[in-house]
């Protein structure tokens, strides 16, 4: 087990009255790391491990920051509590990509347009992946809604994957080490990732790779011990897939044994934050085969169902820790065959306030169930536009490192 030495980054967002920190885990690096908001995916990642095997596939320039595409309505947008809020807005813009010729992605503009990445199963639970735009009917705040996008394909995602350094994990860090990469390996190729091992503090043990060797090293980085701030490593891991994220299409991964017992927020705050952050999908595997009681097992369960299903995900409770690799392959299988709908809302942005949001499908005479986010903020799509466009306006402007820094 690597000796954890944890510097301080600037991963620092307030939420309403409360505040939390991402430390960076250095392992057995022994210098200052550059500040989460200002790396690289080189500076990101342990010294041992900044250049790549010789016989890696990677290319990539990692000197280079991978910078937000432009693509946020797929995140529920919150409305802000400052005043500014209540004036009036000009219709919100988006930006979705289909693949074209030479398997290039295309961007699109598309006013006012609200995508809804949905999960669809049949009444055994089983994952239905033959639909098609007919089989679905979108309501919002109960008025029906024209689909006029439809997409089903396997997209490059951006994950986060945050597994529990508490103490009580110490026995089961290996094999849920193990499960996390499988998952990893099942998922599409172009899939960037980044490793936060949390307890009672959030560490970010790896910036954003594709390179699985990186990603198993920061899951390596971990000494169980500790409480459990499950909600501040959710939110703070939220705030790194908004800003520094390569795709649009955004997923948390949480890997825990109980209940959160160490956050400075709420789950109701961290539920905000997320979709305030154009929040990403939550999927969560909850080890509470073993609790030591069935109360604080319920409490576990029930707040990670709420995380996922609030976002549109799932969150899975395996028997046994043999089960946790199979469930990490079939949350990389969902991933993969999500179907995410477009539509522009009948009623003006303007108008404000929160967006009620229900997805019917049916199969012939068989209902199905759909899982997605249950709404959205409109006035949050037109400010996160602008940000997005003014960081990559900046971004642009900025001649591009022309070495690799040290860590």
């Amino acid at each position: 087990m690597l000796a954890m030495q944890s510097l301080r980054s600037l991963l620092l967002r307030w939420i309403g009255p409360a505040a939390f920190t991402v430390f960076v885990s250095a392992g057995v690096a022994s210098a200052q790391r550059a500040p989460v908001g200002q790396r690289s995916e080189a500076q990101a990642m342990p010294a041992s491990t900044q250049n790549p095997p010789a016989n890696s596939a990677m290319n990539e320039d990692y000197t280079r920051r991978e910078i937000q595409p432009n693509l946020s309505v797929d995140r529920d947008p919150v409305l802000s509590p400052d005043a500014a809020d209540n004036r009036d807005v000009t219709p919100a813009t988006s930006i979705t990509a289909t693949k074209g010729q030479s398997n290039v992605y295309v961007l699109h503009e598309n006013v006012d347009e609200v995508l809804l990445p949905c999960t669809v199963v049949d009444e055994q639970g089983q994952l239905v992946t033959d639909l098609n735009k007919a089989n679905f009917t979108v309501w919002e705040d109960g008025a029906p809604q024209s689909i006029i996008s439809f997409d089903h394909g396997d997209v490059p995602i951006s994950l986060g994957i945050l597994v529990d350094n508490s103490g009580s994990m110490r026995d089961k860090r290996r094999a849920v080490n193990e499960a996390a990469l499988d998952l990893v390996r099942q998922s599409n190729p172009r899939d960037t990732a980044f490793v936060v091992n949390f307890n009672e503090k959030a560490y970010l043990d790896q910036g954003f790779t594709s390179n699985v060797s990186y990603l198993e090293r920061g899951l390596s980085h971990y000494d169980a011990r500790g409480t459990t701030a499950i909600y501040d490593a959710v939110a703070a891991s939220a705030d790194e897939l908004a800003h520094y994220s390569k795709w649009p299409t955004q997923v948390i991964l949480i890997i825990t044994d109980g209940e959160d017992d160490a956050s400075r927020l709420t789950l109701a705050q961290t539920v905000r934050r997320v979709q305030q952050l154009n929040g990403p999908v939550v999927y969560s595997i909850g080890l509470l085969y073993d609790s030591p009681s069935k109360e604080e097992a319920q409490r576990a369960r029930d707040e990670l169902q709420t995380l996922s299903s609030s976002t549109g995900g799932i969150a899975y409770f395996p028997r046994s820790l043999d089960d946790v690799n199979d469930v990490a392959r079939e949350v990389a299988r969902v991933i993969r065959n999500r179907y995410t709908l477009g539509y522009t809302s009948t009623k003006p942005p303007n108008l404000g306030g929160y967006r009620h949001v229900r997805v019917e499908a049916r199969l012939g005479k068989h209902q199905l169930t759909v899982r997605t986010r249950t709404g959205y903020f409109p006035r949050e799509i037109q400010q996160m536009h602008q940000e997005q466009t003014a960081e990559e306006i900046k971004t642009a402007q900025s001649p591009p490192p022309t070495e690799s820094h040290q860590q």
